[in-house]
């Protein structure tokens, strides 16, 4: 099988048309069409369904859709892997939503000049589900929570940057006493399924505050849009910027000692794309975050 054509199934697909997926692959869409017919007589399924200028994928080329993405990226790393003296190829990362806006974007971009060849594919999730991923080998890295598990003995993990929790409050309530404020003030909670909001739990549980919940969500940048427009307070890591611009907010360091919240990155020495994983990784290193000052 010629996985040029698998290359153009995926991309009629994506593109929703042969001809925007024409322009794309630089070839006729008389030619898409054409190298879709063998691939279809090759596996004895219709892959494709033509309405007017449009395309749907069938039920079978759903199927083999996310088998043949795969196989395209193996293609990829196995040439990786063939030219060794080439720091090119694709690497497969995942980030947690706070990571993903905070410490990814400067990485991604010191990795791209470094290294211009490279190719970055982006899962994006909760920091439990990542690092089942690169344990499984789905993803060669990702910009995780610190576990409270021990890791796969074929995974690493370094710290990367700190978070200790702050109180979010009304720009107004900047004299108040954090503990006052989470006792008194409706509270805006972080989700208690995530992590982080696990941390913000086990704080308000040694501090023996009984909050008056408001809200639970676990989204930080709305949870300070919602402190800003007076709706309560919150207790929350002190995340990497950038922040919402604009916001009339304080943080309010807590009287208590208590663990932060760890970020750092989770890899797989088991990698067949080692080499330039760890080409990234000392990308990653060179940039280090410095722990988060109040």
């Amino acid at each position: 099988m010629d996985t040029k054509f698998l290359n153009t199934f995926v991309s009629v697909v994506d593109s929703g048309s042969m001809a925007a997926a024409a322009r794309k692959l630089n070839i006729t869409p008389a030619a898409v069409a054409q190298q879709i017919r063998s691939l279809e007589r090759q596996l004895e399924a219709p892959l494709i369904r033509r309405a007017g200028r449009t395309v749907a994928v069938t039920e079978a080329g759903a199927r083999i859709l996310e088998r043949s993405r795969d196989l395209l990226r193996d293609v990829t790393d196995l040439h990786a892997v063939a030219v060794d003296d080439s720091m090119g190829g694709e690497l497969r990362i995942g980030a947690g939503g706070t990571a993903l806006t905070g410490i990814l974007p400067d990485i991604l971009a010191r990795t791209t000049k470094r290294f211009p060849n490279i190719r970055i594919f982006i899962r994006t999730g909760l920091s439990i589900d990542l690092h089942r991923a690169v344990e499984k080998a789905e993803l060669d890295a990702a910009f995780v929570l610190e576990a409270p598990f021990a890791l796969h003995k074929t995974c690493c993990w370094e710290l990367l940057r700190e978070e200790p929790l702050v109180v979010l409050a009304p720009q107004s309530m900047a004299d108040c006493d954090p503990h006052e404020l989470l006792a008194t003030q409706p509270l805006i909670r972080y989700d208690r399924n995530w992590w982080g909001g696990y941390l913000v739990d086990e704080y308000l549980h040694k501090a023996g505050i009984t909050p008056h919940e408001r809200f639970e969500l676990n989204s930080l940048h709305a949870i300070a849009a919602m402190v800003d427009r007076g709706l309560g307070v919150s207790l929350v890591p002190d995340w990497a910027t950038p922040w919402l611009e604009g916001l009339r907010i304080v943080r309010l360091k807590p009287p208590l000692e208590f663990e932060p919240r760890r970020l750092g990155v989770v890899w797989s020495r088991a990698s067949i794309r080692i080499r330039l994983l760890e080409a990234f990784l000392d990308v990653v290193r060179k940039g280090k975050q410095v722990p988060s000052d109040q």
